[in-house]
This record gives C-alpha cells, sequence and structure tokens, in this order.
C-alpha cells in the first residue's frame, strides 16, 4: 500500500466483493480514456517537454491507481474524466502552479488577442483583469491550432460571495477592468477543502475566453456582428445589422450583475441605478466603460463600512436561516469593531 493509499478516509475503501466489482468494470472500459481526451494524451510528451505536466490518466501507459488496492475509484484522482475538449489542467513543472491549457484556432482572434496581452505593456497593468496567458505553443499534431497557457482560475462566484463587501469588490474590479475538476477538493480529490473568506482574503477576478471576441484597433469602428454569446438577451444581437461592441460589453455585463446579485440577494437596492442604466434597451442610452465606472464610484463612496462588511442574504433564506446568519454576522462584525479599537 502507498502512503497516498494509507492516507485515505474510510469510507473511501472498498469490501473484497466490491473491489473485485471496480476491477471487472475498470477492465470492461468503464474509466478508459474518452476521445476527447485521447487529445490531451497524445500531445502529453511535447507538453512536457516544454514543462507541462499532466495528470497520470492523461500519460502514455497510464495504469488506474485504484487497481490492486481497496480504494474506491471515484476518490481517485485519476478516475476523473474530462467533461469540455478545449480545456486542460496542468501542473507547471518549475515551481508547481497549476495551469489551464486550451486548445484553440491558431489564426483565430483569441490567439491574437492573447498574445497583445501577452507581450505588450497590457501584462503589467493593475487595471487589465483578463486573464495573464503564460505562454503560446504551436499544436505538435494540427499546424491549424495552438495551445494557450493560462492561470488556473474557479468560478467568480464559488465559494458564494459572503458579504455585501464582496460584491461591490467585483462590481469594482469587473468595471474597472473593462476597459479596453472538483475544485472543492484537494489536488488527489481525497480531502474536502474550506475556502477563505474573501473579506479576510482578498481576491482578484479575470476575464477569461476570448474566443468569440474582437480585436479592435485604436480609432477604429467598434462595430461588430454576430450572434454567438453567452447572454441571449443583449437586444441588438444580430448577425445582419451591426452594433457597437463596447455597448454590447456594459449590457452583458450590468445583465450579470442583475441575475447574479439585484435578483438573488437583498439589500442591494442601492446598485439599481447603475444597473438600469448599463442594461438600457436602446445602446445609446448605456454609459461608456468610463461612465459606468464613474457611476459605480460615486455610489460606492456613498456607503458605510458597516453595511458593506454586513453579510449578504438570499431571497429565499428562511427566518429561522436567518436568525442564526445574522447572529454570526453581529458576532463577527463586534470582532472586527473589537479589533479596530485594540489597533
Amino acid at each position: 500500500m502507498t502512503h497516498a493509499a494509507a492516507n485515505v478516509p474510510f469510507y473511501a475503501r472498498c469490501t473484497p466483493e466490491e473491489v473485485q466489482h471496480h476491477a471487472k468494470s475498470t477492465a470492461e472500459g468503464l474509466y478508459s480514456l474518452l476521445p476527447i481526451e485521447i487529445f490531451w494524451r497524445d500531445r502529453q510528451v511535447y507538453l512536457e517537454q516544454h514543462g507541462y505536466l499532466l495528470r497520470p490518466r492523461f500519460r502514455p501507459g497510464w495504469s488506474p491507481s485504484w487497481l490492486g488496492t481497496d480504494i474506491a475509484p471515484n476518490f481517485c484522482e485519476d478516475s476523473i474524466c474530462m467533461l469540455a475538449r478545449h480545456v486542460m489542467d496542468a501542473v507547471k513543472e518549475d515551481g508547481g502552479e497549476l495551469v489551464s491549457l486550451k486548445s484553440v484556432e491558431r489564426d483565430g482572434n483569441e490567439v491574437r488577442i492573447a498574445q497583445y496581452l501577452f507581450k505588450s505593456d497590457a501584462r503589467s497593468d493593475p487595471l487589465n483583469h483578463c486573464v495573464p496567458v503564460v505562454d503560446v505553443l504551436q499544436d505538435p499534431l494540427d499546424p491549424k491550432l495552438s495551445i494557450l497557457i493560462m492561470l488556473y482560475l474557479r468560478p467568480f462566484n464559488d465559494p458564494e460571495f459572503g458579504t455585501i463587501g464582496e460584491a461591490v469588490e467585483f462590481m469594482r474590479q469587473t468595471l474597472e477592468g473593462h476597459h479596453p475538476v472538483r475544485i472543492e477538493t484537494s489536488r488527489d480529490g481525497t480531502r474536502t477543502l474550506s475556502p477563505l473568506s474573501r473579506s479576510d482574503h482578498p481576491v482578484r477576478y479575470y476575464y477569461i475566453d476570448f474566443g468569440i471576441s474582437s480585436y479592435i484597433e485604436k480609432g477604429t469602428s467598434p462595430y461588430v456582428l454576430g450572434r454567438r454569446g453567452r447572454d441571449k438577451e443583449l437586444p441588438e444581437l444580430s448577425s445582419e445589422v451591426p452594433y457597437n461592441a463596447f455597448k454590447a460589453d456594459l449590457f452583458i455585463l450590468g445583465n450579470l450583475y442583475k441575475k447574479e446579485f439585484l435578483q438573488t440577494y437583498l439589500d442591494l437596492e442601492f446598485l439599481q441605478p447603475l444597473v438600469q442604466v448599463m442594461t438600457a434597451h436602446q445602446p445609446d442610452q448605456r454609459p461608456t466603460a468610463e461612465g459606468a465606472f464613474s457611476i459605480f464610484e460615486a455610489i460606492r463612496h456613498a456607503l458605510d463600512g458597516s453595511l458593506l462588511r454586513w453579510r449578504l442574504r438570499r431571497k429565499e433564506e428562511t427566518a429561522p436561516e436567518r436568525v442564526v446568519y445574522d447572529t454570526v454576522a453581529a458576532a463577527r462584525e463586534g470582532i472586527y469593531r473589537l479589533r479596530h479599537l485594540m489597533k
């Protein structure tokens, strides 16, 4: 038994009958690589030569780690299959940092935008909230593809926002930057990790996925065509009538604020004027990025510090839940004030 196997919790272990069952299902191909995984397996050696290590599952000659042990496959990291063909995680050999790999069209806008952000002065600009690109590699098997190497990130709303101030800080960063696997567990998948509070451990947010983005040179027209995008509520979205990409971005960001915050949590009514103007039906009624940020800053500076530290309350929260959570929030505020007085 390996050292890693010795540290596995009791509930991850199997009976002899279960061990036989898992061995049989493994031999029958239940955990075999999917076609989208073979894509990355075939590039593993090339990536390692450039300093990026894929997980054991994607290395040539992989043998499932649970075979010969009494550990259930779903508690083994190499039993987890991919969900998306184009994106893969890896470890940077020099330093052990987690990174994300993305297969993209070599001549597409995504590579062009990534290289601009990677090589230009924009990379060191503190206002730049685009995900940092570590490297751009040529695909070793397909000359029409490239591989982007980026920071490994997690969804902006996981874990959930805990305080009003955390939500406000998210909006500040996304407006400021609007100018030009099992993430809740340890890497080996055996231990649940408790997320840290955003209030105590500041978070930096990034924009990702420039697959359908447009690279607009300074001084050129911002008008574009296209109906693709995650937010289908954008009124002017069209493949025939050009629309202002910058105004479209403002609507999409405002719509995100509306759905993720105003429609989900209480006590955020002070953000309504900003969201309302950002999501105006007519593009020419929406502000510029600078204008939206100015509106936001005026709102933010008028807020009381104790309000920002107060917890976010979900609209569907029950009365008993509210009593418990408010008590915890009040205790946290009391501790904060006590620490402030002792300084």
